[in-house]
């Protein structure tokens, strides 16, 4: 006869828990682990692709200097050796945080790094917020008036958003808020009497709006806003029409669910319905393709800092490209791969944190 036994719940941990949190553990080390090779192959097409231009010291100082001066230079840098040997040496040099020193101005590539990456950091903050507050509600629009015209306009708006080259933009609202209304200015981070304000400081973090915070002066912070405005919108309006078509996507799947049937039979009002009931199911997705956008933030910067004379990396990593500046170009591209491959990390954690299913 066969006897029946108790179990206190919680008391001990199920098989069953333990291979989920084994599963999840090991989910989580293949992933980080990813980010190495991640890293090594964006580095190492980077470091091979500017060899094909041929080398900085000739173009920088080719015209300059005679034959011999030329190569004395060349010996010096070290590109008068193997590929392959300057290729292992660059890795060692990486793996121990040297990034090197710059060749046309001569300052370490970190000192670029931490000089120029506070503006950047800025710049994609002022873009995703661009992004989210635009991108969402207009989604929640669309989704609550489905192939009515709204909606047209807006699936028609999140394409003219994504498809159109964010200088382009970048240039159409310099052209009508800058010159022609005169309301913004057309380049940089703040007015050159703020920026010196700023600078003077006696400790400063490379973000204007929050050194700008921290200093108290109303006329600091609005320069810095008024200054972000432009750029923040040409950038953020780039991810802006991914999230609006993400979140119709969704939102409409939510909209048909059964639970906001029966809401909506219960008698739900139906803007209480959509953003009450649908909208946080919709949204869990947002999240992971936020973290996706990193990078495409991190390309537009280039071009929209580029464009509003905005000197954060994406700046500077233009200028050392026209320049042909090695050591530069390839510091601050190593750096975007590890902001971009750490993100996709992060973003893995929270897909799997909340669907299991992605851990195995």
């Amino acid at each position: 006869m066969s006897t029946l036994t108790q179990e206190t719940p919680g008391a001990v941990a199920t098989p069953a828990d333990g291979a989920a949190g084994y599963g999840f553990a090991r989910y989580l080390a293949v992933r980080f682990l990813l980010i190495i090779p991640t890293v090594l192959v964006l580095v190492s097409l980077v470091f091979f692709l500017m060899r094909l231009t041929g080398d900085p010291i000739t173009a920088a100082f080719g015209d300059r200097l005679t034959p011999d001066q030329l190569q004395a230079k060349l010996h010096q840098a070290g590109y008068d050796r193997p590929l392959l040997t300057q290729y292992l040496d660059y890795l060692r040099s990486l793996a121990t945080g040297d990034f090197g020193r710059t060749v046309t101005d001569n300052q370490p590539v970190t000192h670029v790094l931490g000089t120029y990456g506070a503006a950047t950091v800025e710049l994609a903050c002022y873009a995703l917020l661009v992004a989210l507050v635009t991108g969402v509600p207009l989604g929640m629009v669309a989704a609550s008036y489905r192939d009515r015209a709204p909606d047209a306009a807006l699936r028609l708006f999140a394409i003219l958003t994504y498809a159109t080259p964010v200088f382009f933009v970048g240039l159409l609202l310099k052209l009508v808020f800058a010159i022609w209304l005169g309301w913004l200015p057309a380049s940089g981070r703040a007015s050159t009497g703020v920026q010196l304000f700023l600078q003077d400081q006696t400790s400063t973090t490379g973000v204007y709006l929050i050194d700008a915070l921290r200093s108290g002066d109303g006329t600091a912070i609005a320069d810095v806003l008024r200054h972000a405005v432009l750029p923040g919108l040409a950038l953020g309006l780039l991810v802006a029409g991914v999230l609006l078509r993400l979140v119709r996507t969704n939102l409409i799947g939510t909209l048909s669910a059964e639970y906001v049937e029966a809401a909506r039979s219960r008698g739900v009002a139906p803007l209480r319905l959509v953003t009450r009931h649908a909208t946080r199911p919709a949204l869990i997705p947002v999240v992971t393709v936020l973290g996706l956008q990193v990078a495409g933030l991190l390309g537009g910067a280039v071009l929209t800092e580029t464009t509003f004379e905005w000197k954060g990396l994406g700046y500077e990593l233009a200028h050392y490209l026209t320049v042909r500046d090695f050591p530069a170009v390839q510091g601050i591209v190593a750096l975007f791969a590890v902001v971009v491959a750490v993100t996709n990390f992060l973003v893995d954690v929270v897909a799997a944190l909340i669907d299991p299913r992605v851990r195995y």
